[in-house]
């Protein structure tokens, strides 16, 4: 279930409490807030799976980058090496096959920032979700806390 889904759940279940009267305080159903707590409690580790799901598609692309561009210098060698046994174009070819190579890797070096870039975005992104999501836990359990202690010493 989404984690954000579940917050929603909780904050209905917030506001259909009934206030006690001259505090801050609420009552709410123990059994409900329980129940959201518990099925937070699953969805986060979902939430950290698809973090874990980035970095591998970022590991994947960064393997792709590097592969594509092992094959772009195959190509510019041997095409390099082709060019080279005509003795009198032999220094165009090396400094078109100099060219190609650093082309290769100006885009592999390219794709690799691409990918680290959206990985990088991607993680904070996520991050900041659940950082706003545990805020939001700590107050739920800061404010039940002290609803308890309240009720205690009534």
């Amino acid at each position: 279930m989404d984690i954000l889904h579940l917050i929603d759940r909780l904050e209905e279940l917030f506001n259909e409490s009934r206030p006690i009267w001259f505090t801050h305080s609420v009552v709410m159903d123990e059994d409900r807030l329980l129940d959201l707590i518990d099925q937070m409690r699953v969805a986060i580790p979902e939430e950290i799976k698809k973090a874990q799901t980035v970095v591998t598609q970022k590991d994947r692309m960064q393997a792709q980058a590097t592969e594509e561009a092992n094959r772009t210098l195959a190509l510019a060698r041997e095409k390099a090496d082709k060019m080279v046994e005509k003795d009198p174009i032999t220094q165009a070819a090396q400094a078109r096959a100099d060219q190609i190579i650093a082309q290769a890797r100006q885009e592999c070096d390219q794709m690799k920032r691409d990918a680290d870039d959206y990985v990088l975005q991607s993680l904070k992104d996520m991050q900041a979700e659940l950082d706003r999501l545990l805020n939001q836990v700590k107050n739920g359990i800061t404010t039940l806390e002290t609803e308890n202690r309240n009720r205690d010493q009534q």
